[in-house]
């Protein structure tokens, strides 16, 4: 079953007034989305590879797992 028919079997199932409001949804997308989605329009950006090389120093300092300064009177 394809999206159309299962669109078309649900509107068929509801009221007029809910079929009513789907109309002006619809015509809300087409109107709004259709002119100003595009691929072109956001292009995606590649990423590249190493670009956070060194960044990272190991073997970490022999305090790294102490708890901070900071925090140590919300520890108390």
């Amino acid at each position: 079953m394809n999206i159309d028919t299962k669109i078309l079997q649900t509107v068929v199932q509801m009221p007029e007034p809910l079929k009513q409001e789907v109309l002006h949804y619809a015509q809300y997308l087409m109107e709004n989305y259709s002119k100003d989605v595009s691929v072109e329009q956001h292009p995606v950006k590649k990423r590249r590879s190493g670009i956070l090389q060194g960044t990272f120093v190991l073997p970490l300092a022999e305090d790294f797992d102490e708890p901070l300064e900071d925090f140590r009177e919300y520890m108390e």
